[in-house]
């Protein structure tokens, strides 16, 4: 049955109107974003087989191209149509993060960074500098590779934060194994900066291990 032959207070778009979005389950989410399913299937219905295939949305969202292509009833259209919803919601919340103090509402960067970093197959390490205030000057990707293959120099993080007048800084790496547990050497990246980083009056907040399940911030393990 076709979701426009369902009752109005059943169908995702209107339950969106209604009650908002937060109210819709991912697969109601993912329906209104598909907008049309295939014979003999509607939209959530597709939207249910996506969500088992894949896993969840965030394993959707970070598919490739040609693993998002393959799935039948999708296509090179609806892959761009999510890579700029993925692309919205990475910016809005850049934005909202350097809106606010870093300290006293710490989510909006929580959420950029996990939105940024969580999907990634490779390793990337962040750093976000902030003014004297805590508010966010810039976000920078600084290295990329594991940390074990591609060092973190402690030289350029400070020449960097001298070139945005920095006060204080927030790093960020990803585990693509899915697991946020900070390792031995995330420790010892973080010490290393924190010893350059004071040489030049910049204080180090925390340093965040992202993963797609999740995240963990060292500065509330008791490890800056």
């Amino acid at each position: 049955m076709a979701i426009t032959d369902w009752p109005a207070q059943e169908r995702p778009r209107e339950r969106l109107l209604e009650y908002g979005a937060q109210a819709l389950s991912d697969a109601e989410l993912l329906a209104i974003f598909l907008r049309t399913g295939m014979n003999g299937k509607s939209a959530v219905d597709l939207a249910r087989e996506l969500l088992q295939a894949f896993g969840n949305l965030t394993a959707l969202s970070a598919a490739s191209a040609e693993a998002f292509c393959a799935v039948p009833g999708l296509g090179p259209a609806k892959y761009a149509q999510l890579q700029a919803v993925m692309e919205m919601a990475r910016r809005a919340l850049k934005e909202q993060a350097k809106q606010r103090d870093a300290l006293t509402s710490p989510q909006a960067v929580r959420d950029y960074l996990r939105l940024q970093l969580g999907t990634r197959e490779y390793e990337v390490f962040m750093a976000v500098f902030l003014d004297t205030q805590n508010r966010v000057i810039a976000m920078e990707e600084l290295f990329r590779g594991t940390l074990k293959e591609t060092s973190v120099y402690p030289r350029e993080v400070v020449k960097r934060a001298l070139a945005h007048n920095a006060g204080a800084v927030i790093f960020a790496h990803n585990h693509p194994s899915g697991v946020a547990e900070p390792s031995r050497a995330d420790e010892a990246i973080t010490r290393a900066l924190k010893q350059a980083l004071a040489l030049v009056d910049v204080r180090v907040l925390d340093h965040f291990i992202v993963a797609a399940g999740g995240g963990v911030s060292l500065a509330e393990r008791g490890l800056i």
